[in-house]
Formats: C-alpha cells, sequence, structure tokens
C-alpha cells in the first residue's frame, strides 16, 4: 500500500462521487449496526477519518471517473 491509497474521507467523497457523511457512517456504523468498512481500512486520525482505497472499492466499486 502506498500513500495515494490512504485518503480523507472527504477526498474519497470527490473521487467517488459519494456524500461525504456515507462515508462518515460506514466508518462509525448506524443504527445499532457495526461500521462497513472492515479493520484496517479506515481510522480517525484527529478529527478527520482516513480510508483506503481498498475499502472505498469493496464499499462502492470502482473510482469514478474524471
Amino acid at each position: 500500500m502506498t500513500i495515494d491509497d490512504v485518503m480523507t474521507a472527504t477526498g474519497a467523497a470527490e473521487r467517488w462521487g459519494v456524500a461525504i457523511v456515507t462515508i462518515k457512517k460506514a466508518c462509525v456504523g448506524q443504527k445499532g449496526l457495526p461500521p462497513r468498512f472492515k479493520e484496517g481500512e479506515f481510522r480517525k486520525s484527529g478529527h478527520a477519518w482516513l480510508v483506503t482505497r481498498q475499502g472505498m472499492e469493496r464499499l462502492y466499486g470502482p473510482e469514478k471517473e474524471e
């Protein structure tokens, strides 16, 4: 894994065309459900959520074309 394979939730939302709140909920879980990202695919760093390309592709498919 390279540094390019890790991004902020905001950056991932832009790159995949997904709402930022959707990614944050996938990190923390919602309505009593566990997070959708697997261990090692996300973490919190300060106030920012970091996610991996692998996790994004598993949950949301290939990155959106420009």
